[in-house]
């Protein structure tokens, strides 16, 4: 008696399994890469006589322009390849299309954050440089790619019945990150209406920390989404 060839069926089987423990690896992989980060970061603002500078008044990048430059640069490349392997785990998983705006503004978040580590910000006790221009721009970019791409990335699943609970957080962990930017709207505003230097307004370097922090906290969150998402009950698909 013949039997039906079951080896496509296994094969395809087997092939779903691999990509979602690829998708897996990369989430986790990803995810650990921004708590690396996070810490490495923590550590430089906590710790005086490491960091060297003040947290409150001075922004994160002048960690750069002292002797700890190349722990700084590491921290920021970690978050930035842990960025792009959550990406890749979101695709994998289903959740995100490639070449969507999501996943188009979630690798602007990752090259802002490249730019930011190949150009160091002014050094104003030597003057404004190129390299300062460049560093600005790239963390305005990274800066507003993030919250927009995880906004995205959350509406598609709202209505989801698999998945709209974690839709609905990550939205809000991408709300958190807009409002994060209150205090930077209401400096820029206060010193063009009012006049005067636009970063003794506030307390610039714990204003950016905390933005920085929410938009991290962003993005483990879309990590733990990927890493629901690989898990054995299989991906889902796109439309």
């Amino acid at each position: 008696m013949l039997t039906p060839d079951l080896r496509p069926a296994v094969t395809s089987e087997a092939a779903v399994a691999n990509s979602a423990v690829a998708a897996r690896r990369l989430a986790v992989g990803g995810i650990v890469a921004a708590l690396a980060a996070l810490a490495i970061i923590a550590v430089l603002d906590l710790v005086p006589s490491i960091g060297m500078i003040n947290p409150i008044r001075r922004t994160i990048s002048e960690h750069a322009l002292g002797p700890n430059r190349p722990v700084f640069d590491l921290a920021l490349v970690l978050l930035a390849g842990g960025s792009l392997a959550i990406l890749a785990a979101l695709v994998r998983g289903g959740l995100l299309r490639v070449r969507s705006a999501g996943a188009v503004l979630l690798g602007l978040w990752s090259l802002g954050l490249t730019v930011v580590v190949l150009f160091p910000k002014h050094n104003w006790a030597v003057g404004p440089s190129l390299s300062g221009d460049i560093h600005r721009v790239g963390s305005l970019v990274a800066f507003l790619s993030l919250p927009v791409a995880v906004l995205l990335i959350a509406r598609r699943w709202l209505r989801d019945e698999r998945w709209g609970g974690h839709a609905r957080r990550t939205r809000a962990l991408g709300v958190l990150a807009v409002l994060s930017f209150a205090p930077v709207v209401y400096v820029l505003v206060h010193a063009a209406v009012v006049g005067g230097s636009w970063w003794q307004v506030l307390p610039l370097g714990a204003i950016e920390r905390v933005l920085a922090l929410c938009e991290v906290i962003a993005v483990l969150g879309v990590g733990g989404w990927a890493v629901a998402a690989s898990r054995p009950s299989g991906p889902v698909t796109t439309t």
